[in-house]
């Protein structure tokens, strides 16, 4: 039997100390009413085929642990082709995290920046179930922002994103905006030189 410290057992244990204050402080910011408010999204989605989880952070996680519910989901956020073609069940753990990895490239392909992604670990080991929900919302407010039809649900469970306009700056406005930036660096340059001699000659001491 392979003793406690043997490499990669160590983190099998529970977690004393630092790490399960920080394991706390992340399960605190997991919320039960968005817990709700996301699977009644994720059921109206994707339809009652994909069933509902327990209640409960661990329920929420078993049942979205496969990646396939959330295939399913941004599958069908995507109006024409969809983004993951092969959506199966299995037993094998690194089949599981596969198809989690491919339902976050389809949602980031979606829109969802990298600071709203949880990690596959977040969710397959239950490390961080409130960035697996973060992910959700983001995910959730890119398709009602988006209103192309795809979204199925409340309307108002989700938060319109703030429509990034970058087109808004012309090239000048943005060229404007270094020169006042240019100035403010530069903005010694305006010094008076008075009292100061040219280079290479001497100054003049006066007795």
């Amino acid at each position: 039997m392979a003793s406690q410290g043997a490499p990669g057992m160590a983190n099998k244990g529970p977690a004393y100390g630092l790490s399960r204050e920080v394991q706390g402080k992340i399960d605190k910011k997991y919320d039960p009413e968005l817990e709700e408010k996301l699977i009644q999204w994720i059921v109206a989605q994707c339809g009652s085929g994909v069933g509902r989880p327990e209640p409960g952070k661990t329920g929420f996680q078993v049942w979205l642990k496969d990646g396939c519910v959330l295939s399913e989901l941004i599958n069908t956020l995507y109006p024409g082709d969809k983004p993951i073609k092969k959506i199966q069940t299995s037993p094998m753990a690194f089949k599981q995290m596969e198809q989690i990895a491919q339902f976050l490239n389809a949602a980031e392909r979606y829109g969802v920046t990298k600071t709203d992604m949880f990690q596959t670990v977040d969710l397959w080991e239950g490390k961080d179930m409130a960035a697996v929900q973060r992910t959700l919302v983001a995910l959730g407010s890119i398709a009602v922002t988006k209103d192309d039809g795809a979204y199925r649900g409340d309307p108002n469970w989700f938060h319109k994103k703030a429509q990034e306009n970058r087109r808004d700056f012309s090239d000048d406005q943005l060229k404007e905006g270094k020169n006042v930036i240019g100035l403010q660096m530069g903005s010694n340059k305006g010094a008076s030189q008075a009292g100061m001699t040219g280079y290479g000659r001497p100054r003049q001491i006066i007795n």
